[in-house]
């Protein structure tokens, strides 16, 4: 819209400028003619070479009556010049020309329109320099308030910033002090157990709850490092996992687990991704929800889709009241959502759960 506002201004002061040439022309001046002619062909100049059009337009003074072009090529140097003193002998030049009686036409001036003259010369020159300058001066300021705004919403930043790394220290040092020390305690009782056990598959359960406090700490000692850096770019983040990662997930899972299909070679990252969250986290409330189940995984792809399903049997032992906050599974919807996915999950027939992840085989959008 501001483009075609500027080519219809354009447009209108052109068609201006060249009625009052013709209206202010005398025709047996052949030199007004040409003046006149020169004055307005220039006035495409006065953009990027508003010197060049406003000297272009200067001897219309002279040799006719015309004045709309270079008043039009002053406003262009006042709209663009920072040297005031040029700007100033400009406007003096346009006031001369217009007051001074040049020979053939000092015929047609009074000594009564003398005065009139000189107030309208004043008024002439000075009139679109100082508007140029309005303009100039209004632009330069639209740009400083732009600055100034940049600037606030980068103070804001930092302030939210600053906030953030002050609230992720402070996780940093709750997880360090309590989640830390509850599973090292896990972690040593499982080692007394799996060292003196009542019989073999105690012994093979407190090992698994070893194992897996051990993975625990790592990834919280990993968590608090990233916290305690505070989302600095520096940070050395640890690699996102993959499907190459999914068996040892599987054997590190404590369930009896049967893997079943492949998926392709060339399946993207944030696909990949997707599947391994979805088998983690439905590992996870196998072991929470369904103790002793056995477990499914079936990995499959077509030519429009690929995904996961993961199935459990009904608990063989009794359940155990686990603290959880119920987001797991809400958290996989959304990740779904993001590839363009969707995500099922619910009880099956003979008492155990299903979780069905389906991708569009293009992968993210």
């Amino acid at each position: 819209m501001g483009d075609k506002l500027r080519w219809t201004a354009e447009v209108l002061l052109f068609g201006l400028a060249v009625l009052d040439a013709w209206l202010g022309t005398e025709p047996e001046w052949s030199l007004s003619t040409v003046a006149v002619a020169v004055a307005v062909l220039a006035l495409p100049l006065r953009r990027r070479h508003p010197y060049v059009a406003f000297v272009l337009t200067l001897p219309m003074l002279a040799l006719s009556y015309a004045v709309v072009a270079v008043l039009i090529t002053l406003y262009g140097v006042a709209r663009h010049t920072r040297d005031r003193r040029a700007l100033a002998w400009c406007s003096t030049a346009v006031a001369i020309g217009y007051a001074v009686p040049w020979p053939d036409k000092v015929d047609l001036i009074s000594g009564p329109s003398i005065m009139v003259d000189v107030i309208y010369a004043l008024m002439m020159g000075a009139a679109p320099a100082f508007l140029g300058q309005l303009v100039q001066a209004r632009r330069d300021l639209s740009l400083r308030l732009a600055e100034i705004n940049e600037a606030r919403e980068h103070e804001r930043e930092l302030i939210a910033q600053t906030v953030l790394a002050k609230e992720r220290a402070q996780l940093a040092r709750e997880m360090h002090d309590v989640v830390s020390h509850q599973v090292s305690l896990i972690a040593v009782h499982a080692g007394v157990l799996q060292v003196s056990p009542p019989d073999p598959e105690t012994k093979e359960v407190a090992a698994t709850i070893r194992r897996l406090s051990v993975g625990t700490l790592d990834e919280l000692r990993h968590m608090v490092a990233l916290l305690r850096a505070s989302g600095s770019v520096a940070t050395d983040l640890a690699p996102q996992p993959t499907l190459t990662a999914l068996p040892t997930l599987i054997a590190n899972s404590g369930i009896d687990t049967t893997v079943e299909g492949t998926m392709p070679t060339d399946a993207d990252a944030a696909t990949q991704r997707a599947i391994y969250r979805t088998v983690q986290e439905a590992l996870t409330n196998v072991r929470k929800h369904a103790p002793g189940a056995t477990a499914v995984v079936r990995l499959w792809h077509n030519e429009d889709e690929l995904g996961v399903t993961v199935t459990n049997g009904p608990p063989t032992r009794p359940t155990l009241s686990l603290p959880s906050a119920q987001h797991g599974l809400i958290g996989l919807h959304e990740r779904a959502e993001l590839l363009n996915g969707t995500l099922t999950s619910g009880p099956t027939p003979d008492g155990g759960f299903h979780v069905r992840l389906r991708l569009p085989t293009t992968g993210s959008p």
